[in-house]
């Protein structure tokens, strides 16, 4: 490792970039992989095959470039989304991580800011470094909660370029409320501030927990983001989708790669849309098992958060390490966000959760 770290510090590499490291969760050949947020029930059988369809009728038209305009695909993901959304104010990518890439391409660079509120989605950085842009690191309080008064008043401070509020958060898997978001929004007025919502986990929220599309009209510098990889298990697929002003595609163009999203994708994306009772139905499954893990960690003594996401964050462990490796021995993965006496654990199906369960309780019996 220290020869390739050498060979790679003798390439003109950018100065910015020496010495990071790339993001990536532990990726390791276990039975129950709890670690990176996925849908553990898979794709559905009806959804497969409907998915396999769709790809065998473009597989003809593959020697020629895709729709660049991918205008079906936006079509019904304003459909899916409501909220009297039109295709003209919906966008995709290769996953939301592009999607947010190309957010930053075309309103941050060298020179500009982007300001987000950690512990949150560990990318947001990464992404900010990969597009020469600041990173500003707002604060939260100690329960790792975010008032619209602090909110606003960093924004007031800072006067960034960008701010991305995470909602779900990740790692914590609370949201905001719509207040954070108004308060954010009009903070940035004199900065003109674009504000991105990143609703990865949406379809995992809580009842009554409210969405920031609801804020969208009036709102030309307000931006969210969605993905297919979570509730519609499609991490393998990456497809991830925002809704705003028609001015913010028109900028996101200038940006994007030629034909970015391919044929199959499309097609893929379509597919599961059409299809989305059966994978909604499966939404519901993994709520139960998050609230089921929340009751039962709190029954252990720990401290979990209430989550709107499909993970459950907790706090209470003396040796969060010795946990995970024991929670390892058995062939269980969960995340180590890094944050003190804490570990992130994505609910999975009723059996794995029963495993996870079963031998957490052990570990904490000795």
């Amino acid at each position: 490792m220290d020869d390739q770290l050498e060979r790679l510090n003798s390439l003109p590499l950018r100065d910015d970039l020496r010495g990071q490291h790339p993001y990536g969760a532990p990726q390791l050949d276990v039975p129950i992989q709890l670690n990176v947020n996925e849908n553990t029930y898979g794709v559905p059988a009806d959804v497969q095959e409907a998915i396999v369809e769709a790809v065998r009728a473009v597989a003809g038209g593959l020697n020629r470039y895709p729709d660049r305009e991918f205008t079906e695909l936006r079509e019904a993901l304003a459909e899916y989304l409501g909220h009297g959304l039109s295709a003209e104010q919906l966008w995709a990518a290769n996953g939301s991580n592009e999607v947010l890439q190309q957010l930053l391409q075309a309103f941050g660079g060298p020179g500009r800011t982007v300001l987000s509120f950690p512990p949150t989605y560990s990318m947001y950085p990464l992404l900010a470094s990969g597009t020469g842009t600041a990173y500003l690191r707002g604060e939260r309080s100690a329960d790792f909660s975010l008032s619209p008064e602090s909110a606003a008043a960093q924004v007031r401070e800072h006067a960034p370029n960008i701010v991305i509020l995470c909602s779900p958060n990740n790692p914590t898997g609370t949201a905001l409320g719509l207040d954070v978001v108004e308060a954010v929004y009009e903070a940035g007025e004199a900065s003109q501030s674009i504000v991105i919502v990143d609703e990865a986990y949406a379809e995992f929220a809580q009842a009554g927990t409210s969405t920031a599309l609801t804020l969208l009209p009036g709102r030309p510098r307000l931006v969210v983001t969605r993905t297919m990889s979570k509730a519609f298990a499609l991490a393998g697929a990456r497809l991830g989708y925002l809704a705003a002003a028609p001015e913010v595609i028109d900028a996101l163009r200038l940006v994007r790669l030629p034909y970015h999203l391919s044929a199959v994708t499309q097609a893929t994306a379509l597919a599961a849309l059409r299809h989305r009772d059966s994978l909604m139905a499966e939404v519901e499954a993994i709520k139960a098992q998050r609230d089921r893990i929340v009751r039962e960690l709190t029954r252990l003594g720990l401290a979990p958060a209430a989550s709107d996401s499909n993970f459950v964050f907790v706090t209470g462990f003396e040796d969060p390490q010795a946990v995970w490796r024991g929670l390892l021995e058995v062939g269980v993965l969960v995340r180590d966000v890094g944050i003190p006496g804490s570990l992130r654990v994505t609910a999975g199906t009723e059996a794995e959760t029963t495993a996870f369960l079963t031998r957490l309780e052990e570990l904490l019996a000795h």
